[in-house]
């Protein structure tokens, strides 16, 4: 059908992807693939339309059918599209479970550099000669952009007093980049952004070749209950004392990867309790979870544990059966019988296990 190749094993990538596999992510290929697939989409729709044996599934394939063959339903499709491509590389960077911070914050002011320079003219007209394409390829009417526009869901009677140019330029076009400039800033804004550089400059990663005094300190400022002026002076002291100890002298922490093996080797080392408030930041850093997919996974995993037939566990149960289930690959090799040992050796009991 359409523009596509039938066969085993082809167009195993073309799809429109259910939304629970979009959770952390854009619907960026979902779009992509409706534009590319577009022809057959239509194809089936007009097939169901006549061949449909229920009257109800007839009546939504025509009401498919005909807002897919709509102006309006090609301009948002490769607007939404244009717009999740730029977030596209951002959304992934913030889905690994082991995230480059750094690289993710240069990518929100990417994509809000982008997102600006879509409002020029010159890409204004390039958007639109590219819808207009694809609607004179798949025979979608293009409207006058001089005509004054008419909201489908009004009267005819009852015309807007701006043309069919304003409402696609100014009303939706500006309106859904401003929305989308609008998500970013919200999410991260100047504490957030001064928060993760922070982080980023902790990791040891090629031998703590990212190390800012001035950003990790700036970081610390945002835990004013534990960072107070006095304290701030010693951390500044102990942080310049620590990056030459673990950079320069001590070979041990030379080829740490990540926070996590970071803070180990500090405690392995015993200097955490040389430079405490150092170690402090590092715990911090570690409490700080950043939409990663560990914390995707535990969400998911909340829906089987705390279901309708047990919605009223309490918070330390909840944590208790949450986390065997999330980290299904370190309890497995615990034995049963160190589980009842465990147990049984928390108090005294009337019945031997």
């Amino acid at each position: 059908m359409g523009e596509l190749k039938t066969g085993r094993g082809l167009n195993q990538k073309l799809g429109l992807v259910r939304a629970g596999d979009t959770r952390w992510g854009s619907h960026f290929k979902s779009f992509g693939n409706f534009i590319r697939m577009f022809g057959s989409i239509v194809d089936v729709l007009d097939t169901l339309v006549e061949d449909a044996s229920m009257l109800d599934d007839r009546a939504k394939a025509s009401g498919y059918l005909e807002a897919c063959q709509t102006y309006k339903v090609a301009f948002l499709l490769h607007l939404m599209t244009d717009i999740l491509g730029i977030t596209n590389e951002l959304n992934v960077s913030l889905q690994r479970k082991e995230q480059d911070i750094a690289n993710a914050m240069v990518l929100v002011q990417v994509a809000k550099k982008r997102l600006q320079t879509l409002r020029r003219d010159d890409e204004w007209n390039l958007f639109v000669d590219k819808v207009s394409t694809f609607c004179i390829k798949h025979d979608i009417l293009v409207p006058n952009f001089d005509d004054l526009y008419v909201n489908s869901g009004r009267s005819r009677r009852k015309h807007a007093d701006h043309t069919v140019f304003h409402h696609y330029r100014v009303d939706v076009f500006c309106k859904v980049l401003d929305w989308q400039l609008q998500e970013l800033n919200d999410r991260f804004d100047e504490a957030t952004t001064d928060l993760l550089h922070g982080v980023a400059r902790l990791n040891p990663i090629d031998s703590f070749s990212s190390f800012d005094i001035r950003k990790i300190m700036k970081m610390a400022e945002l835990y004013p209950d534990d960072f107070d002026e006095f304290t701030m002076s010693t951390l500044e002291n102990q942080l310049a004392s620590y990056i030459i100890d673990v950079r320069d002298f001590d070979e041990r922490f030379s080829d740490l990867n990540g926070l996590s093996k970071l803070s180990k080797k500090l405690v392995k080392t015993k200097k955490h309790l040389v430079y405490p408030l150092v170690f402090l930041l590092v715990k911090l850093a570690l409490l700080l979870p950043v939409a990663t997919a560990t914390v995707e996974k535990a969400f998911s995993a909340m829906k089987f544990i705390k279901n309708d037939l047990r919605n009223r566990m309490d918070d330390d149960f909840l944590g208790g059966c949450i986390v065997p289930y999330v980290e299904r690959e370190v309890f497995s090799i615990v034995s049963n019988e160190s589980i009842i040992k465990t147990f049984q050796e928390m108090k005294r009991r009337r019945v031997q296990l």
